[in-house]
């Protein structure tokens, strides 16, 4: 239950409500008091939200598993909700939302799920806009957790050291959790037909884009393909638009590609922040690499490097046991063919440069493309006219 399962009415309910589920339950009262409890054994905890799921959990030394599950497990069946601290919260979060606004390389992912999604949940964003935040009751969360919160839409994740019994434990835990319908979410629908663009005008000195060709969903087998296409676009200090752009040309900081994939949707991305005075340069030589591939076959020695470079991120990546939960978690939630990281890496090491060429000859097209754009512009048409990979 995340964003994409909100109506426009109740956009930034499934974030709201994960910040109300820390107010407080019978046992354990108040926000301070579940604070104070996980404080005192030296855990971690907190919570997160996205367009598919929304996430509670907490990490201790493996002494205090039964501590910590009791802790979570409660929070998450048994919240108090209190009306008195809704107010007091949606001040949080609308202070939350004007945070993002004032984060410029973050705003223009916010920026290009609308130009990429338009007036549909996937469009929207996962906090909500202040007019909802503040128009929200506690009738509000508790009907919609009553909805979502329920056993056949709920995932639990434990990796580390783990007792035996862990699995009993669990069973024990959640054994009161509702066992009914799980609603679900509406499809996302893509009508694009052409190029599209957003452009978000603000006083800097530096322009920041995200751009992006629509790929496949999550369950296909090409996005291997398509991860590595990314990768050798702007994988690393070594990719191709890392060479250009910054050693080059020496006009961004920042630039990375990569896949970002959900249940019904996918994108090839592209994202940096580069001197405003050499946008049409930057963006017309990303493009360019993008061509490039639709035509000419990867080298062997790259595509080897490119994979050595996941390879070790992925394995890097999950040394700490959050991210193992994260890693096999996000695979059961999202209903995926579950995949260890050893089959992973053979999935990528089969790879070809003729699969890759032949993703990007598939959605490296102008009828796929999109882009957002913050920065001192306010004449989209010079910007709109270099969107093409021709």
């Amino acid at each position: 239950a995340g964003s994409k399962y909100e109506t426009k009415e109740i956009n930034g309910i499934s974030h709201f409500l994960e910040h109300m589920m820390f107010k407080g339950t019978e046992k354990r009262p108040s926000a301070m008091a579940i604070s104070h409890e996980l404080d005192s054994i030296g855990a971690q905890n907190n919570a997160f939200t996205g367009g598919e799921y929304t996430g509670y959990y907490a990490k201790a030394r493996s002494k205090h598993f039964a501590h910590i599950l009791d802790v979570v497990s409660d929070l998450y069946l048994n919240p108090l909700l209190p009306e008195s601290e809704v107010k007091k919260e949606s001040g949080v979060i609308c202070e939350e939302i004007n945070m993002y606004a004032d984060m410029p390389r973050r705003r223009v992912h916010t920026l290009f799920d609308e130009v990429a999604h338009g007036d549909q949940p996937a469009g929207w964003t996962v906090i909500g806009p202040k007019k909802n935040i503040r128009r929200l009751r506690r009738k509000d969360l508790a009907a919609y957790r009553d909805k979502h919160y329920v056993a056949a839409g709920t995932t639990v994740v434990v990796a580390g050291d783990i007792p035996k019994d862990a699995l009993q434990q669990v069973k024990k835990a959640f054994e009161t959790i509702p066992k009914k319908k799980k609603h679900t979410k509406k499809k996302t629908k893509n009508t694009q037909k052409a190029p599209q663009l957003k452009i978000e005008y603000t006083k800097s000195d530096q322009a920041h884009i995200s751009l992006g060709f629509r790929a496949f969903p999550i369950h296909d087998k090409r996005t291997f393909a398509l991860g590595l296409l990314g990768g050798v676009l702007g994988g690393g200090m070594s990719s191709r638009l890392f060479q250009i752009l910054r050693e080059e040309l020496g006009v961004c900081y920042y630039v990375g590609a990569y896949r970002n994939l959900e249940t019904d949707t996918g994108f090839l991305k592209i994202s940096a922040g580069f001197d405003i005075k050499r946008s049409e340069e930057v963006i017309e030589r990303i493009l360019g690499e993008v061509k490039k591939l639709t035509h000419e076959l990867v080298d062997h020695k790259e595509l080897r490097r490119t994979k050595e470079y996941f390879i070790g991120g992925l394995e890097m990546g999950l040394e700490s046991s959050n991210a193992v939960a994260d890693f096999y978690g996000e695979q059961e939630i999202l209903q995926l063919e579950t995949m260890t990281p050893n089959q992973i890496i053979r999935e990528m090491k089969a790879v070809t440069p003729e699969d890759i060429r032949r993703v990007a000859k598939t959605i490296c097209k102008d009828n796929r493309l999109n882009m957002a754009l913050v920065g001192p512009f306010k004449n989209k048409a010079r910007f709109q006219k270099l969107l093409t990979v021709k």
